[in-house]
Parts: C-alpha cells; sequence; structure tokens
C-alpha cells in the first residue's frame, strides 16, 4: 500500500513537472504581436532606435525617446559612434529562446536596441569620479543606438587612450573582450603556444588573431580566400583558406582552438589538438531555438571522451577588461577592422549586412555626424 502511494505520488509529481516544462517551452516560443510606439515624449527627447516585438530587421524603428538623466552614479553620454553585434540580432528576433529570459517573454521589456558605443561624457553625476564633462568613452550600455545613453561608474566604462579613434574604440567592447576571456582566461595561452583561429577575420576573430599574438603565440588564421591577406596583415603567422584547404585533415597540432564558425564537428576539432588543449566554442551557431544548450549538452558529453578542456563560452565584461584593451590598443597590438558604416536611419541595413555573415570585423552605426 505504501509503495503504491509512493508511485503514485512519483507520477503525479512528474506530470506536474512535465506541464511546467511544457510550459516555460511555451511560453519562450511565444511571439507578441509588435506593439505601436507610445505617445511622444515631451521635453527633451533624443533619437534612439527601438524594436517593440521580437522579428526581422523591419521591426527596427528610430523614435524620439526621452533624453536620460544620470542618477549619482552615472554618467551621461552623447553617443557618435555604435557598432552592431551578433548579440544585438539575437536580441532582435528572441532566438536562441534562452535570451528571452533575460530581454521578455512575448516581446523585449526594454525595447531599445544596441550595446557597444563610443562618444563624449556630458554630464555626471555626484557621486562619480572617474570621470568629467569632455571626457571621450567606450563600453557597453543598453539602448546603444541612440543619441544618448547613461551608464553606472564601472568596469563596462572606460577612457578612449589617445592617439585611439572613436570609430576603433566603439568596435572593441563586446568582440574584443570576448576574444581576450577566449584566449587569455579560457585557453590560458602562453608565449609559443600554437593557437589557430577559426573565423579569423569577422568581429571576434579579427581581434583574437592580433591578441594571440600580442600574448605571444604562434597563430594560425582560417578565412575565406578573400580575407587571407587581411588575416595575415593583421599578424597570423599562418592563413588557411577553407575553400582550398581543411585544417581539421592537416597534421599540425594546436594548443588552443577558438572557434566562431561552427562548421566541423568537436570531434574533428580535438583531432588536431594537443593531448592537453583547449577548444573554445564562442557563442553558438543558430541551428535551433535551443543552440547554446545544444552546445553545452554537445561538449558535455564530449568531455567524457576527450582529454582535452572542452569549452562553450558566452563573454562577461570583467573589471579591467575594457582598460587592458584600452592599453593593447594604445600601444599598438591591437586595431579594429571597420567593415562599413551605416548613418542611425539606416540601422535596419546594417542589421541585414550583418546578418549575411560575411562581415570582414566590424559594422558601425554613426549616431553624430
Amino acid at each position: 500500500m505504501v509503495r503504491s502511494r509512493w508511485r503514485t505520488w512519483g507520477l503525479g509529481l512528474v506530470g506536474v513537472l512535465g506541464l511546467l516544462l511544457l510550459g516555460l517551452v511555451l511560453a519562450l516560443r511565444y511571439t507578441a504581436p509588435c506593439a505601436g510606439p507610445p505617445a511622444a515624449a515631451t521635453g527633451d527627447t533624443m533619437r534612439a532606435v527601438t524594436a517593440r516585438c521580437y522579428g526581422p530587421a523591419e521591426v527596427l524603428a528610430v523614435e524620439q525617446l526621452a533624453k536620460p538623466v544620470p542618477a549619482e552614479d552615472e554618467i551621461l553620454v552623447r553617443v557618435q559612434v555604435a557598432a552592431i553585434n551578433p548579440l544585438d540580432h539575437h536580441f532582435l528576433h528572441g532566438h536562441p529562446y534562452a535570451v528571452r529570459l533575460a530581454a521578455g517573454l512575448g516581446a523585449p521589456e526594454d525595447p531599445r536596441v544596441g550595446v557597444d558605443f563610443a562618444g563624449i561624457v556630458e554630464a555626471v553625476g555626484a557621486k562619480v569620479s572617474r570621470f568629467q564633462p569632455g571626457d571621450a568613452v567606450f563600453g557597453n550600455a543598453n539602448g546603444a543606438f541612440a543619441e544618448y545613453v547613461v551608464r553606472r561608474d564601472s568596469p563596462a566604462v572606460a577612457k578612449v587612450p589617445p592617439g585611439l579613434s572613436l570609430e576603433d574604440a566603439a568596435a572593441m567592447p563586446v568582440a574584443a573582450v570576448t576574444a581576450l576571456q577566449a584566449l587569455r582566461d579560457h585557453a590560458k595561452v602562453q608565449p609559443g603556444h600554437k593557437v589557430l583561429i577559426n573565423g579569423a577575420s569577422g568581429g571576434v576573430g579579427t581581434y583574437a588573431v592580433q591578441i594571440a599574438k600580442a600574448l605571444g603565440a604562434e597563430v594560425t588564421g582560417v578565412s575565406s580566400t578573400r580575407n587571407v591577406a587581411l588575416v595575415q596583415g593583421l599578424g597570423a603567422d599562418h592563413a588557411i583558406d577553407y575553400t582550398q584547404r581543411d585544417f581539421t585533415r592537416e597534421t599540425v597540432r594546436y594548443d588552443a582552438i577558438i572557434d566562431m564558425v561552427g562548421n566541423h564537428s568537436i570531434g574533428a576539432l580535438t583531432s588536431v589538438l594537443q593531448p592537453e588543449g583547449t577548444l573554445v566554442k564562442v557563442g553558438s551557431v543558430e541551428k535551433s531555438g535551443w543552440a547554446p544548450l545544444d552546445s553545452w549538452i554537445s561538449l558535455r558529453i564530449a568531455s567524457l571522451l576527450h582529454s582535452q578542456k572542452l569549452i562553450s563560452m558566452l563573454a562577461d565584461l570583467g573589471p579591467g577588461d575594457l582598460d587592458t584593451l584600452a592599453q593593447m590598443a594604445a600601444a599598438g597590438q591591437i586595431r579594429s577592422v571597420i567593415d562599413t558604416r551605416y548613418p542611425l536611419a539606416q540601422v535596419q541595413d546594417a542589421m541585414r549586412h550583418l546578418e549575411t555573415g560575411r562581415t570582414r570585423g566590424k559594422i558601425l552605426i554613426t549616431v553624430a555626424p
């Protein structure tokens, strides 16, 4: 009798958990209709890009929003240049579905778009000590595709070093921090290591080639035919045209592989890794709405079968990262590769360009003339 009750209780619990999981899946997959803009803002306003629903580039719009006012621990920045990232694409589409847990179920809770920016500090709060009006700064903030952003006085903002343009600075935060953390923190690259960058001509890849060289590595960059010269110009010791050669079928073994492309199986990649080497997969290839979970599960299973360290990462801006990049840029160790510039009014075209997957370096949004 007791056993029967426990069995019944257990089956009931499984059923409840199953219904909860089904409800979560349905909630994550639901996309609400696109809402119209709210009533026009009054007082001081600014141009800002918004997305009031999940969807393609066509849902992006330039609206007049209220100009933000900095709190006592915030700075107000007049944005000169912003940069577009695959991250912006994921939050625009709400895909993979995991982003909706942060951005909002059904529709974005905050319609503002963009993360990377560079500009001039216009005002500071009473408790801010690191910055003052007139400082050139770069970093990330919600709603960076706008004439103004506010940001707390935090490691997410840094001063632009002398000699570095605002364009170069705006291109760096997400992409260069991702490359830095992949190489320095996850792969723990040391002088003399052999490092392969798969996707060496993209936003993250162009920085990864340069940062790996700055860390003292022997670098191999993989790209398409038209980008081989670019990869070599960034300092790569070896450049592989993937249309002509498959590096996973060659005899060279690497201490670290940084993979932004996902066009090879984990088994193929580990076959050209040293026994104690590290594979770092950056982001995820969007094959499904559950792509990050797919990648994480695949790497966890593969880790049981391989001696190498297998990592799937998303960057998380840490203390000092932007300052480190600023110092490297000032020392001439890294530079930004700019693909195309679009004015704020053409943000839809910028997003479509990003989504082709054929960018060389970074796409910029020019906010101020």
